[in-house]
């Protein structure tokens, strides 16, 4: 009995030719594609990091990809021997946070006050910076920052040598950040905040060709699965939303799969948004039941076999 759902994960892989799972929610680089509203984040990031000033902002809805985007940005900036400070889990405070930066630049910060945390750790921005290694600190979910946590972030960025700042701050959020950054006390961060952008959900034009290369990085070597009218039924219900799109598109091979039917159709696709949370609504009238009671059945396989 246990191995009933090795043995159902192994048939769909190889029923689609895949060597891993194309639609994973991990924020895995190597299924990184290259879609408009990536693609333009990325580019503000690059131009903001060569002018070497102030903070830089990037915002998105949830599930829009920004946890990818920061890691693809964290990939680059080791490529470039650029020494990154990464803090994904800014719930801390303000203390925390100096510490935290601290222990990411590989400072011992056992038996020290607060006091020599902050004095460590400009001594080896400064050390750096003589070596010409600029210093980049990526703030992942900053909308969780505590508010004098934010303001710490505003004091960590007045760390100067004569010609330049010691380090640039990137700070990846949901909306609520702008809502958090526009409260009176924090005006002073705003003005600082150089370059912005927001990663906004894929288009309709994007999503065929993000399907298809996600698939294509799971090994499959055939012609497109999803039908046109399933695609559009997709963009429809998920509105864009990556995150969306990976769940309902899991769901719908499954659901093709279980029928051994040889492309994805829109019963497919409709069968996966009814059964999924967050997605928009579909009306139940064409509801193909067969189809929802077997991606529910395979999908609880799928979940027994990884959480066991």
């Amino acid at each position: 009995m246990t191995m009933a759902p090795l043995n159902i994960i192994s048939s769909f892989q190889n029923y689609y030719g895949f060597n891993q799972p194309p639609f994973s929610l991990a924020p895995n680089t190597d299924f990184y594609v290259e879609i408009k509203p990536q693609l333009e984040c990325f580019n503000v990031l690059s131009y903001a990091l060569q002018a070497g000033e102030g903070f830089i902002k990037i915002t998105g809805e949830v599930g829009t990809g920004k946890t990818l985007l920061c890691r693809r940005l964290l990939n680059s900036l080791q490529e470039e021997d650029i020494v990154s400070v990464y803090i994904p889990n800014p719930a801390l405070s303000p203390e925390a946070l100096w510490r935290a930066i601290g222990h990411e630049l590989s400072l011992e910060m056992q038996n020290v006050d607060i006091h020599q945390v902050q004095d460590k750790i400009q001594k080896r921005l400064l050390t750096l910076a003589q070596q010409g290694r600029p210093v980049v600190l990526v703030v992942d979910e900053a909308q969780c920052l505590p508010e004098d946590s934010l303001e710490a972030l505003r004091l960590i960025s007045n760390l100067e040598a004569e010609s330049r700042s010691l380090i640039q701050i990137v700070l990846f959020g949901q909306p609520e950040l702008n809502t958090l950054l526009a409260q009176h006390r924090f005006r002073q961060l705003k003005q600082r905040i150089t370059y912005s952008a927001e990663l906004s959900p894929m288009d309709d034009a994007s999503l065929q060709h993000y399907i298809q290369q996600r698939m294509v990085l799971a090994g499959y070597r055939g012609m497109p699965l999803f039908e046109k009218k399933a695609l559009k039924l997709m963009v429809k219900a998920t509105e864009g939303i990556p995150r969306l799109i990976n769940i309902i598109a899991q769901k719908a091979l499954l659901c093709a799969f279980g029928g051994g039917e040889a492309h994805v159709s829109e019963a497919h696709v409709r069968a996966a948004v009814n059964d999924t949370e967050g997605a928009k609504a579909i009306s139940n009238k064409t509801l193909y039941w067969r189809e929802l009671m077997l991606i529910t059945l395979l999908v609880s396989w799928v979940a027994i076999y990884e959480f066991s």
